[in-house]
């Protein structure tokens, strides 16, 4: 077996990790640690929201519809996500927030990865 490949199912392996799939929290010797890269696979259910802003990402985030209706808000602007492949990126110092206007299938992509890094409560980093 090649230790260097994963085969797996997102909706499966996100459940097991808060939606994550690929970053620098899995095991460094899985395929799927990366100290560049995050990957999540989101499930939201309709009214699914991140009550809190988050500020002070710094990270550049790039979120892709899958399924569903999904709005994301960002300062200035609120960005409709409807059709399957719709996406918005955003780069560090940009704050946001979400919500699932439908139930939702979103894949979002973050780099770099930053050990130590989360979103508290109160939308701080």
């Amino acid at each position: 077996m090649d230790d260097s490949v994963y085969v797996g199912n997102a909706g499966k392996d996100a459940v097991l990790d808060r939606d994550w799939i690929l970053g620098h929290f899995k095991d460094a010797g899985d395929p799927r640690h990366s100290e560049a890269v995050e990957i999540t696979w989101g499930v939201h259910p309709h009214g699914d929201e991140r009550l809190q802003w988050v500020k002070a990402e710094e990270r550049t985030a790039l979120l892709v519809l899958i399924s569903g209706r999904f709005r994301v808000e960002l300062p200035g602007r609120s960005v409709l996500l409807e059709e399957q492949g719709d996406y918005v990126m955003w780069g560090p110092g940009v704050g946001h927030s979400w919500s699932a206007e439908e139930e939702s299938v979103v894949l979002t992509v973050r780099r770099p990865s930053v050990p130590g890094y989360a979103v508290t409560e109160d939308g701080e980093a």
